[in-house]
């Protein structure tokens, strides 16, 4: 008999395989549900939708079924970090759209004044009154939501304060710290949101970046909880660090194989929280919204995968 502990395969006896879970697997039944693929089928289209208001193409990530049963998808609008296109998170975009949401992503390599995203959703909405669309009468033009990886997160977040109320709500996953923001007055500035709701996601990895926590005498937006703290609050919004991930983790497909340097772990914990979060935000959901309530959610429970968990949700 011969065993190998978890992170290769168990072989006992007759060569019975045992895989190991991926890392930042699930273990609460919120996230488990929402880490899992959707009900829909996907259908994935790279670059022929254009363009944006800089004339990159847009990518696509949708239902197939479009409007079955009379359902109206709600849009996403992704922003890429720095010199990365949409294919690089193809797991995590199409993961979203088996939730039934139609996704789109600017093939825009520096995202962060937020504009080419705000184009994205505009793009949709005018699809949505074309008769010649696919999109035609099938997506929920007032429930739009947005998200983004590094400088797409800034472009996130100045998304949700610069579009005038068409976007709902901001995921903004490994956002910098504004030292690292060479944007001038538009790096982005959680003080400026009004509006909206948004989700803070980093990994505890990605220290020199995105860190979870600063010293009190360290002045400015200079960590998750800094940005979390200066969102005004009346302003739904959460906060949480993945336990492992680093930088680029959010590119696996799922694994790092293919993700750009440095990733630890992959795509894997980046599912299952944020698919609630747009769930609960654009579809009215109220078992994801059990994760994330102030003191009680699952995230707050869930400390195998998550710490530094913030929550004003009642």
């Amino acid at each position: 008999m011969r065993i190998k502990t978890c992170g290769s395969l168990v072989f006992v006896a007759l060569s019975i395989m045992i895989a190991c879970p991926p890392p930042n697997s699930p273990t609460k039944p919120i996230e488990q549900k929402y880490y899992a693929a959707g009900s829909w089928t996907v259908t994935v289209s790279k670059g022929i939708a254009c363009c944006d208001s800089l004339g990159n193409k847009f990518d696509l990530y949708y239902p197939t079924s479009l409007g079955a049963n009379g359902f109206l998808h709600p849009i996403l609008t992704w922003g890429n970090g720095s010199n990365a296109v949409p294919s690089q998170y193809d797991y995590l975009l199409t993961h979203m759209a088996s939730w039934g949401f139609v996704v789109i992503a600017t093939e825009d390599k520096t995202t962060g004044l937020g504009q080419t995203i705000i184009d994205g959703a505009n793009y949709l909405v005018g699809k949505n009154n074309d008769s010649a669309s696919p999109f035609y009468h099938k997506l929920n033009v007032s429930q739009i939501g947005t998200f983004g990886h590094s400088q797409g997160s800034q472009g996130a977040i100045n998304a949700l304060i610069n579009s005038a109320g068409l976007i709902k709500t901001a995921i903004p996953i490994e956002l910098p710290a504004t030292i690292w923001c060479s944007l001038g007055p538009s790096c982005a500035d959680t003080s400026h949101l009004t509006s909206g709701s948004v989700f803070f996601i980093d990994g505890s990895a990605d220290v020199p970046i995105s860190p979870p926590t600063q010293d009190p005498a360290i002045q400015g937006e200079q960590s998750i909880q800094a940005f979390y703290n200066a969102v005004p609050t009346n302003v739904p919004k959460v906060k949480g660090t993945l336990i492992g991930p680093n930088h680029n983790d959010v590119q696996g497909q799922p694994d790092c194989l293919r993700a750009s340097f440095p990733c630890v772990n992959g795509v894997y914990g980046y599912l299952g929280y944020p698919t609630a979060w747009f769930m609960y935000q654009l579809q009215g959901d109220t078992f994801a919204h059990g994760a994330f309530v102030n003191g009680t959610g699952e995230m707050f429970a869930e400390t195998t995968n998550w710490e530094f968990v913030g929550s004003n949700i009642p």
